[in-house]
């Protein structure tokens, strides 16, 4: 790969092997718990949508992903290069290794605001993955190039939309080069005219086979973009299956009405 080439992501396979593979997550905060018992699956190259009501633990699922949080139990593997599991406190090294494999792209896009686009972009693949300067430069204008913000490069977050901050995020989590992709509603905070750029970016991403998992109300898109949809209420994946199949014909009467809720709100 030339420095100026932006990284290539992982083929989607009809027979692609899993990529991750959770098993018994559970996460708690003082005494409530949030997570119970979280099991899922993503195949390389596959998107898995998560829906469900705000507070049923789809970001804390997000968080114990990347270790962000940790998870009290349970286990996660990457690849197969990488198993964790939680019954003990895991190593520095192991969560390092978990945090090297994902990227995040948040909500609220939190850039830091001090730094420039792309000072923002290059932050991680130089300080973190102490890649070379000139070669994370070459890639992020390249990856800034492609979503159209080449010109906003030496502006500030404050100086962009709602929009253009959110195409950065996912902009610096590309340039981490990750397996595994990590969107939490990332289009939650966006006015509605500014919902569709993203969401198409995102849907290119997904066309050319990065493994992602998504937090989204989004209905209309996770039907286009997931290859599986999993319902969370109350900490506990209730519902998972093909998009098509669960969100027109749920079989849990508890994923029928939060779908209803969701599809007719008045």
């Amino acid at each position: 790969m030339s420095p100026a080439d932006p990284p290539v992501p992982p083929t989607k396979d009809a027979a692609a092997p899993v990529l991750l593979a959770v098993r018994g997550l559970q996460k708690s905060f003082d005494n409530n718990q949030v997570l119970q018992s979280i099991d899922l699956d993503v195949s390389r190259g596959g998107v898995l949508a998560l829906i469900g009501p705000s507070g049923s633990g789809k970001t804390t699922i997000l968080r114990c992903l990347n270790g962000l949080e940790l998870a009290d139990g349970g286990t996660i593997d990457v690849a197969g290069e990488l198993s964790i599991a939680f019954d003990t406190v895991p190593s520095k090294k192991s969560l390092t290794a978990l945090r090297d494999r994902s990227a995040m792209v948040f909500q609220h896009y939190n850039l830091f605001p001090h730094k420039t686009v792309l000072e923002n972009v290059i932050e991680g693949p130089v300080i973190v993955q102490k890649r070379p300067v000139a070669e994370a430069r070459a890639e992020a204008l390249a990856l800034l190039d492609r979503v159209g913000l080449t010109e906003k490069k030496d502006s500030y977050p404050f100086e962009l939309s709602g929009g253009q901050q959110q195409r950065v995020g996912i902009v610096r989590a590309l340039a981490l080069r990750p397996q595994l992709l990590l969107f939490d509603e990332p289009t939650s905070a966006l006015d509605p005219e500014l919902v569709g750029d993203v969401l198409r970016l995102i849907k290119e991403l997904a066309s050319e086979g990065w493994t992602m998992v998504i937090v989204t109300h989004e209905l209309e898109f996770a039907r286009e973009v997931a290859h599986e949809v999993a319902f969370v209420d109350d900490g506990r994946i209730v519902e998972r299956g093909e998009p098509k199949q669960l969100l027109r014909n749920p079989q849990n009467e508890r994923t029928r009405q939060f779908l209803h809720r969701l599809l007719f709100p008045f």
